[in-house]
């Protein structure tokens, strides 16, 4: 088994303990070797109602430091939408450096999880 393999499973075995609702989506995170994507998704409609990446920030630095603004903009997305709880699906990734600083800046920015 690969590393793929084995988030893949690790994913999945998180997924059967994680779902969304309207009221309290799941949120989100796949990370990429370049970028961090973060989406809200209601499982019970199966829709997305929200996303947010590193694609839309502007500007350099560190990875880690774009996975917290990217925190932070996904619970500016969903405090618009008026959401404030969410349940934490870290995609099968350690909960560790991005993953880490995106949660820690979206619980700062509001988000309760």
């Amino acid at each position: 088994m690969n590393r793929r393999s084995q988030r893949k499973l690790r994913h999945h075995r998180v997924r059967a303990k994680v779902v969304g609702s309207q009221s309290k989506p799941r949120l989100n995170v796949f990370r990429s070797l370049s970028n961090i994507y973060v989406q809200l998704i209601d499982d019970e409609n199966g829709r997305t109602l929200a996303a947010a990446s590193s694609q839309e920030i502007k500007g350099n630095g560190k990875k880690s430091q774009i996975a917290a603004e990217v925190g932070k903009l996904a619970a500016q997305k969903s405090l618009a939408l008026g959401i404030k709880k969410v349940v934490f699906d870290r995609g099968g990734y350690k909960y560790h450096g991005r993953i880490k600083e995106l949660a820690e800046a979206a619980r700062a920015a509001g988000l309760e999880f």
